[in-house]
């Protein structure tokens, strides 16, 4: 005959079960568990960024096991976003004006709004090009159909190109000619695939490519000066703050020197 078991022996009976699942849920403990979740945080940062950031992620995460996700684009529409609530920990801008702006607004973290360093602008064209422009007014030539710059209504960078040409006396002739990207990063790929003749250019982004640059004097358009703030809703603060003080830091100064940028 069969005898009921007794709610203890139904507990025990239950108990492997239970701890699979606890095993295929949380993983094991012990030598030979997988490593915790990785830490990551979104960083959104101004194209002109792309290769100087890829650099100082790759050491920052290898130092404190924290990964920073780049969405690279321009200053303007970044700081959109963020305003709008798209879930961002660090902003990383091409001029103050953005994080000053979303700091007003209650946006940054206080007293993280800070300046780093300061950018310049080349003209930049293809190695295999005939033309070789050497300063602004070359621009206005014949040979040079179509000219690439980042869109000043959002890009910084393509404010402060707006700013040289006119310095230079061309733009009433080359305006015409302009072709205006979304970042800084797309009017260099324009100039890279041949679409343009030459492009305005970050000379972070410059120092990287494979062409031939000139670099602009920093008299001819105000200064490019880059500024971060940590978000105030980042759920990830501590990790946010870790990652600006990084980019701060003297670790990240000789990366930020090799592609160009002054330290402020």
């Amino acid at each position: 005959m069969l005898v009921p078991a007794s709610a203890a022996e139904k507990n025990w009976a239950a108990l492997p079960m239970l701890l699979l699942a606890v095993l295929l849920t949380h993983g094991c403990s012990g030598p030979e568990s997988p490593s915790p979740a990785r830490r990551e945080i979104v960083v959104a940062a101004a194209s002109y960024l792309e290769y100087a950031f890829e650099e100082i992620g790759r050491s920052f995460e290898q130092e404190t096991g924290i990964q920073p996700v780049f969405n690279f684009g321009s200053s303007g529409q970044l700081a959109q976003q963020v305003e709008a609530g798209v879930p961002v920990d660090v902003f990383v801008s091409a001029n103050r004006q953005y994080v000053d702006d979303l700091d007003k607004k209650g946006l940054i973290e206080p007293g993280t709004n800070t300046t780093y360093a300061r950018g310049r602008i080349t003209i930049w064209t293809r190695a295999d090009s005939p033309l070789q422009p050497t300063e602004l007014a070359d621009l206005a030539g014949a040979g040079i159909k179509r000219i690439a710059i980042a869109n000043p209504l959002h890009a910084p960078y393509g404010v402060a190109a707006r700013e040289a040409l006119k310095s230079a006396g061309v733009w009433e002739q080359v305006e015409g000619r302009l072709l205006l990207a979304s970042n800084i990063r797309e009017a260099l790929r324009h100039a890279e695939i041949g679409s343009v003749d030459a492009a305005i250019v970050a000379l972070s982004l410059s120092i990287r490519g494979d062409g031939r640059y000139v670099t602009i004097p920093e008299t001819m358009h105000s200064p490019i000066d880059q500024a971060l703030g940590v978000i105030k809703a980042s759920d990830r603060k501590d990790e946010a703050l870790a990652f600006a003080s990084y980019v701060t830091s003297e670790k990240a100064k000789p990366v930020l020197i090799k592609y160009g940028f002054e330290i402020r």
